[in-house]
């Protein structure tokens, strides 16, 4: 099966390499920078997140350059098998005493210090299919039965096994990389004009339904109105970025990772990196965000068949929604979903999917006319 595996391909895209594993460097640098109070505190162990995070930063580094030099093509042999043990892994976590609650979420399977989250694995997997799926049926995605339905039905199923769990997060990120792919496909407007109405009555449902998504809300629209509650988390992290200024505080002088933050190295790292390197520190990663996702494009415009295009771009998407969405939340314009910073949070599960996702994407460089 491997015997041709590593042949005929072509250099990968030394620019987004080099972007990844410079983004790779200050996530280490920063989780070490933004944890180990927190790590000294719960584990008597100050480099507790960090040997984590280097741990999985290897296996990450590891798995992206194997998966760099495997052809993507192979992907789209296993599409169907990869999605259907990511809906396995889905329904396997909502089974009382197989699924991991963390952060009122059950959202993990493990055992011990060792666990995944199979929303991660369903993300890049669906990516996957779905880019399959419309490679091989372009020309029925303007009709709405036979294209666009079908694709949603896909999508939606997904998204409701996570909204069990509940994950709002991810599952708009799922949504949204999933909908940049079949408009890209050449959907109508208006399906997705429907589509939206839709799923405003089915966000104002999920709001209601739910209390603590109301006081999400409220929070988000004046944090200041329950300080000590809802509106914590924001407060704290406009805290730690105002006083970065231009050129921060220093690199492990912050002050809001002393119990202030919770977390400090997962969702609101980037309030971290604000406050400790300021403007320029944040600008900087921010830049290389960018340069990220303008890379990852031209690999998808340059890919020799429609299947590295979808799959190229739904990569980029997922990762730059990702970003997009985890900053607005830190800088306090939309509400907290509880979303990790790629390649810069402390996580398992998140990085090392998100760096075999760059693997794949590392590989369609080697075809791509870039």
């Amino acid at each position: 099966m491997f015997r041709n595996l590593f042949k005929h391909q072509n250099a990968p895209d030394y620019t987004l390499l080099v972007v990844v594993l410079s983004l790779i460097v200050v996530g280490v640098v920063m989780v070490y920078s933004s944890s180990y109070v927190w790590a000294d505190y719960k584990y008597d162990d100050m480099y507790y997140y960090l040997k984590r995070q280097l741990l999985f930063t290897g296996a990450g580094v590891a798995a992206m350059f194997f998966i760099m030099m495997i052809p993507y093509g192979t992907w789209k042999k296993y599409a169907k098998i990869i999605l259907l043990s990511c809906f396995v892994l889905l329904l396997l976590v909502l089974i009382p005493g197989v699924g991991m609650t963390r952060g009122g979420a059950q959202s993990w399977i493990g055992v011990g210090a060792f666990s995944i989250q199979p929303s991660e694995f369903m993300k890049l997997g669906l990516i996957i299919f779905l880019s399959v799926y419309l490679a091989s049926n372009q020309k029925y995605i303007t009709s709405l039965r036979k294209g666009f339905i079908p694709s949603l039905l896909l999508v939606f199923t997904a998204f409701g096994l996570i909204m069990l769990q509940p994950d709002l997060g991810t599952g708009v990120v799922l949504v949204l990389t999933c909908m940049a792919l079949i408009y890209t496909a050449g959907a109508r407007l208006s399906h997705f004009f429907g589509l939206a109405f839709l799923g405003l009555v089915g966000f104002l449902f999920l709001i209601i339904s739910a209390p603590y998504r109301i006081a999400r809300i409220t929070a988000f629209l004046n944090p200041w109105q329950d300080p000590l509650g809802d509106g914590f988390q924001i407060i704290q992290s406009l805290y730690a970025i105002g006083p970065g200024g231009l050129m921060g505080l220093g690199l492990g002088e912050s002050l809001q990772k002393y119990f202030y933050l919770p977390e400090p190295q997962t969702d609101f790292i980037f309030a971290i990196i604000g406050e400790e390197l300021g403007f320029i520190g944040g600008t900087f990663v921010l830049v290389l965000f960018a340069l990220l996702f303008w890379r990852g494009i031209k690999i998808s415009l340059g890919a020799p068949d429609q299947f590295g295009r979808f799959l190229a771009l739904g990569i980029v998407s997922m990762l730059t929604i990702q970003v997009m969405i985890n900053i607005s939340v830190v800088i306090g314009l939309i509400p907290v979903t509880g979303i990790t910073l790629p390649f810069l949070s402390y996580g398992g599960s998140s990085l090392t999917l998100t760096l075999c996702s760059v693997g794949i994407l590392l590989n369609v460089s080697r075809y791509s006319s870039i």
